[in-house]
């Protein structure tokens, strides 16, 4: 199951990001983390843009919105997303 930390700001969550795939989709849960495949390399942090870009056009929520707190360089990293609750995070990502 998807943790998501709620605090004053938003929420946060922890992703587990598969570089070169096919194309972008959010791939199910991986342990507590989402599983994103992006079809950007993991180079330049071309991944990292590629990550925010998506998430910001699945949560419908502004650019400004989103950054990576933690895993600039790791596969594994920790979002931040301002002004969404967890169960409308779980929705948009989940449909759940």
């Amino acid at each position: 199951m998807l943790d998501i930390w709620e605090s004053a700001e938003g929420i946060s969550f922890a992703v587990r990001v598969v570089c070169r795939a096919s194309r972008n989709e959010i791939a199910g849960v991986r342990g507590e983390a989402l599983k994103v495949r992006l079809t950007a390399p993991p180079v330049g942090g071309r991944a990292n843009r590629a990550l925010i870009a998506f998430l910001v056009e699945v949560l419908g929520v502004k650019k400004r919105q989103v950054k990576i707190v933690a895993g600039q360089r790791s596969r594994s990293k920790r979002i931040a997303v301002e002004g969404l609750t967890a169960g409308e995070a779980r929705e948009r990502l989940l449909g759940v």
